[in-house]
Parts: structure tokens; C-alpha cells; sequence
């Protein structure tokens, strides 16, 4: 059975396991940072703002997160000593530049009752169970009138497929730095309007 709840309705007992599948989901993007998930899961817990995650459930653990932020609001909340003491003092600065300046700033759409959702993961075992589309399907009962998703690789055939499924279509694409190095060649955003969402 899944359960889907808010990280801060689990409390600080979850936030550990909470960073852990997100930093699993995101390896690939975090492998600046380090290629080893417990030392990104150390430098990153702090930062996590668990109010504005959303935690699918399996039998009590963490399965799949998504962060859902509205205007100026932020899923991170990094602290430069923090992830220092975790990485070392001259690459925990530079990943502290990073993080601010690549996972922190609103959608240049932002709005009262427009809702951003992002990182989106499943844990890997429990990948292919339909966690992430149960946990996405809750989120869209969310009293908002529309929800865009940011930055979703274009060789994300899986997440893509998901989110058209559910109603989502391509708003923008921009392309990639250095995209052959990175392996894909654009990111989209997606959204979604609803005609007649209550505000929240």
C-alpha cells in the first residue's frame, strides 16, 4: 500500500532516508559533488526543507519524493559550514556556489496558485511500481490552478512519458551546455492548467 505524505507531517526522524532517495534519484547530477551517496546524503541533509517534499510511502519508508514550491518559495536551504565540513573546505564552498546558483531560484513564471514541482524520484527497488505516478497523481489534487515542471532532460523518455500521460505538454526547451559532454542535447519544461482548481 502507498502512503503519501509531507516530509514534515514524518518529522526529522525521515529526513536522512528522505535525502538518501534523492540523492540515489540524482547521482548523476550530484556527481560533482561526490560519487559516493552517503557522503552526498551527509553534505545534503541539512538542506532539505522537508515541508515542501512530498514522500511516497511502502510499508513506512521512503519510496519516491517530489519537492512542491509556489512563488518565491525554496525546496533547499543550504548552509556553506555545513556541506563544508561534509566535502572539505574549497570544494564544499564551490558546491555550495553550485547548489545556490543551479537548485535555488524561483520559475520565472512564478505565482500565486502556479505550483513547481521538482525532483521527482523513485528509490531504485522500487522503480517500475507505479510509485512516482500515484505520488504525482496526489500532487495534482493539490489546490492549485497550474503546475509546471522544470528542466526535465530530454533523454528522460520514462519521466517524460509519465508527465504527458498525466496531462502535462511542453511549454519551452533550452539547450544544454557542453551537451555533448552531458549526453543529452536540451532540457523541457512541462505544465499543466487546470480550469477550475480552488486557490490555496
Amino acid at each position: 500500500m502507498i502512503e503519501i505524505r509531507r516530509g514534515d507531517e514524518l518529522g526529522e526522524s525521515y529526513r536522512r532516508r528522505v535525502t538518501q532517495v534523492l540523492v540515489h534519484g540524482f547521482a548523476e547530477d550530484f556527481e560533482y559533488f561526490s560519487k559516493d551517496p552517503e557522503v552526498l546524503a551527509d553534505a545534503f541533509e541539512h538542506m532539505v526543507l522537508l515541508d515542501r517534499f512530498y514522500v511516497a510511502l511502502v510499508d513506512g519508508e521512503p519510496a519516491a519524493i517530489a519537492s512542491v514550491t509556489e512563488g518565491e518559495q525554496e525546496c533547499f536551504e543550504p548552509d556553506r559550514r555545513a556541506i563544508q565540513r561534509n566535502l572539505g573546505w574549497w570544494h564544499g564552498l564551490t558546491s555550495c556556489v553550485i547548489v545556490r546558483s543551479q537548485f535555488l531560484g524561483a520559475y520565472d513564471g512564478a505565482r500565486p496558485g502556479l505550483a513547481e514541482i521538482g525532483f521527482v524520484t523513485t528509490a531504485p527497488q522500487y522503480q517500475g511500481k507505479g510509485i512516482a505516478t500515484a505520488l504525482m497523481r496526489h500532487l495534482l489534487q493539490l489546490p492549485y490552478d497550474e503546475f509546471v515542471l522544470r528542466d526535465i532532460k530530454d533523454t528522460n523518455a520514462p519521466a517524460l512519458g509519465l508527465y504527458r500521460k498525466l496531462g502535462f505538454v511542453e511549454t519551452r526547451t533550452r539547450p544544454a551546455k557542453f551537451a555533448k559532454q552531458a549526453g543529452f542535447s536540451s532540457y523541457i519544461t512541462m505544465s499543466l492548467k487546470r480550469a477550475h482548481a480552488a486557490q490555496p
